[in-house]
């Protein structure tokens, strides 16, 4: 038995502009870091011989099945045909973090069972390409309207700038940061759940038909990325930083109505009066988890601000998809 591991992420600037709709006309760029909550998935050989099925897999339910074909789980059934993998395997998923809340935690599986898939046939892969292949399976096996920046942080992994140029022509960066300086930085982020849960492909169809409508703000979220960078690798002070996550957020919110809610609003503006310096929604909007960026002196009353909420803590800077048991 083998199992592998892949991290969810958070996104602070460029979210939207990872969607090929946007970046294959304008180019598109994100700044996000891995964070310490995981996608695992154990591969073992299955013995069909001795049974009635060939192909176990389990999630939220069981699945046992005699071929690829006949999974009504997409992604299991698209990356064992991807792989090909008919036959005689048994794969579990399990996760830190529920599905649909904005962290990429859908990738992370994809990602994270591509690796099982490999390794159990003893391939190596390169973790850019377990990022293509993770986009591939998603955007043309699936079919799912899904941005490029998720499977990519969930096979790489660490804190990056990352452009996209084509679906296959990615470009990722480290933020070159001190370890005192990425410690100063974590000690800043604080996540609240709002409740919510939705599918983000349901929540960007729409915003997809706006693109062209959006260019220009989009172009600005973009350059947001570059802004971001210079305040991290500058020594500027991390109050700028929150303050031009609270500068995004309006530009985020300004895509679609479909983004924010009342709820969401009222919870952003709780945060403020806590004394963030900005924030967002992470993921494609309508729900799941959000952020504020705070000083740490402050993250106190925050926590007493959202004591009905459930609060995420997190490393970030986590290690990309990998192979932790064989």
């Amino acid at each position: 038995m083998l199992i592998s591991r892949a991290p969810v992420r958070i996104s602070f600037f460029g979210g939207g502009t990872d969607y090929p709709e946007y970046f294959l006309k304008q180019g598109g760029a994100v700044l996000a870091t891995a964070i310490d909550k995981y996608s695992f998935v154990t591969a073992s050989p299955f013995p069909s011989h001795l049974f009635d099925y060939s192909i176990r897999v389990s999630y939220r339910k069981v699945e046992l099945v005699k071929t690829a074909d006949e999974l009504e789980h997409s992604v299991y059934r698209e990356c064992l045909k991807f792989c090909g993998l008919e036959k005689d395997i048994e794969l579990h998923n399990v996760a830190d973090l529920p599905a649909f809340t904005g962290l990429g935690s859908s990738s992370a599986f994809t990602v994270s069972l591509l690796q099982a898939l490999h390794s159990f046939k003893g391939e190596f892969i390169r973790p850019l390409d377990l990022a293509y292949e993770a986009i591939y399976v998603e955007r043309h096996l699936v079919k799912d309207r899904v941005g490029c920046q998720d499977q990519l942080m969930a096979a790489m992994g660490g804190f990056n700038l990352v452009e996209f140029r084509t679906e296959d022509d990615i470009v990722v960066t480290r933020v070159p940061l001190s370890p005192e300086r990425l410690a100063e930085f974590e000690a800043h982020i604080f996540i609240v759940f709002t409740g919510i849960k939705r599918k983000a492909s349901q929540v960007v169809e729409k915003q997809l038909q706006r693109v062209a409508d959006n260019t220009e703000t989009l172009k600005k979220m973009r350059l947001m990325v570059d802004k971001g960078w210079d305040i991290l690798t500058s020594n500027q002070p991390l109050s700028a930083f929150g303050e031009l996550l609270h500068q995004a957020w309006i530009a985020k919110r300004s895509l679609d109505t479909v983004i924010s809610n009342p709820e969401i609003d009222q919870l952003y503006q709780l945060g403020q009066e806590a004394g963030a310096w900005g924030g967002k929604l992470l993921g494609a909007g309508a729900g799941g988890f959000m952020l504020f960026f705070a000083p740490p002196e402050l993250h106190d009353k925050l926590k007493e601000t959202f004591a009905n909420h459930q609060v995420l803590s997190i490393k970030i800077n986590a290690p990309g998809s990998q192979i932790i048991f064989s």
